[in-house]
């Protein structure tokens, strides 16, 4: 089973033993509006927390996505690249940017989890 966790830049991580699936919230989805390109990393590059790591651009903004691990790219999300639309802020989706073999999974320590994250959501209104 995996384990949800969600960053302050709105990315959610989605943690199987030393994989990390990473993608954006619903909320973060809902602030670009709708997607027109995403550029997600090759695999084998190697990220560390709080770099950036995959682009993504909507009618409204272009945005970042950040690695919220440090570790290697094991793969991107080609459906997301071929078709922004596809992006989806629901952890576990289809709409994944991209996975990362964990080099150091303390780093999940400081992420919030659902009720955190929806605490940290009510606090930006």
């Amino acid at each position: 089973m995996s384990t949800i966790k969600y960053t302050k830049d709105h990315e959610w991580v989605s943690v199987d033993g030393d994989i990390a699936t990473v993608g954006i919230t619903a909320y973060a989805l809902e602030q670009l509006g709708d997607l027109v390109f995403v550029e997600v990393p090759d695999a084998g590059k190697s990220v560390t927390a709080g770099d950036e790591a995959a682009v993504v651009e909507s009618v409204k903004a272009a945005s970042e996505v950040y690695a919220p691990v440090s570790g290697e790219v094991t793969e991107g999300n080609p459906a997301i690249a071929d078709d922004p639309a596809a992006v989806s802020g629901e952890a576990g989706g289809d709409g994944w940017f991209f996975k990362i073999k964990m080099s150091n999974t303390s780093e999940l320590d400081g992420m919030m989890n659902d009720a955190e994250y929806g605490e940290y959501l009510s606090s930006l209104d």
